[in-house]
């Protein structure tokens, strides 16, 4: 037996960066190499629980295995969900082989429409970075104070 196709998505937000891989399988969601529903966070849990809930009776026709690294944890969590969201609508592409595959094309763009009413930022991700700290304070905007004036 051949082992079903991986596919690999992307995506970052500020410092984490996110690697999903897809295949077929039976809804199992692992997050460097943790189960899903075993992540501490209750709040980044559910970000990244966000779009498979959308998806519904999809999630149980794929596994999903994230590696994130880098930035914090609700960092992780957004640069995971959205790989995630990423992963789900390229998936159910038209693929060579429909046969093997478990979803049509029009499948993607529903779960498409309806990922981006839920949040538009789950497809193409948020933008946003930290301002680098400037000389003659301490952050980026901040300045030491002055007593006169």
């Amino acid at each position: 037996m051949t082992t079903p196709k991986t596919e690999i998505y992307f995506a970052t937000r500020k410092r984490a960066s996110a690697h999903v891989y897809i295949t077929k399988g039976q809804g199992k969601v692992r997050i460097n190499n943790v189960p899903v529903e075993m992540i501490p966070q209750e709040t980044a849990r559910e970000v990244i629980l966000g779009p498979l809930e959308i998806t519904g009776d999809l999630r149980d026709k794929i596994d999903i295995s994230v590696r994130v690294r880098g930035g914090g944890f609700m960092g992780q969590a957004s640069a995971a969900a959205t790989g995630i969201t990423r992963a789900l609508i390229g998936w159910t592409k038209s693929k060579k082989e429909p046969k093997e595959h478990p979803l049509p094309k029009s499948a993607r763009e529903d779960l498409r429409k309806r990922i981006s009413d839920f949040d538009k930022y789950l497809v193409s991700g948020d933008a946003r970075q930290k301002e680098p700290k400037k000389f003659g304070g301490p952050g980026a905007r901040r300045r030491k104070q002055k007593s006169y004036r």
